[in-house]
């Protein structure tokens, strides 16, 4: 079954979830991750860890992310841990990348370089 979600802010963030045969949700996200975004993004993510058994979320597009999406990230992993699943990122571009060491999110989330690892772990 694929459940795919549309944009959030249409020329800011395009969000799209879909739903892998084995119950894992793929959220890629594309632009920028900002206040504008965040409460669809925070939707989003909150839904599939409700309903999915893992959820990775791909950053591959993604060149800004300031602190609502921080917000959003650690709110989607608390969660998830609540509810006994698993919560990952993939692909941070460099500056993406760099927020999240800067503020500690790669030691509270799992982080890897590329989709397909994260979904391997």
């Amino acid at each position: 079954m694929v459940d795919i979600e549309g944009a959030a802010v249409p020329e800011r963030l395009l969000i799209t979830r879909t739903t892998r045969g084995d119950g894992v949700d793929v959220v890629v996200l594309a632009g920028e991750v900002d206040l504008d975004g965040s409460g669809q993004l925070r939707d989003v993510l909150l839904s599939s860890v409700q309903t999915a058994s893992g959820t990775v979320v791909d950053l591959s597009e993604v060149g800004f992310l300031d602190s609502s999406g921080i917000n959003v990230l650690i709110s989607a992993h608390q969660a998830a841990e609540a509810r006994g699943v698993w919560f990952r990122l993939a692909a941070p571009q460099h500056p993406v990348e760099r927020v999240l060491r800067l503020v500690g999110v790669d030691t509270l989330i799992a982080c890897f370089p590329t989709v397909e690892r994260a979904l391997a772990a």
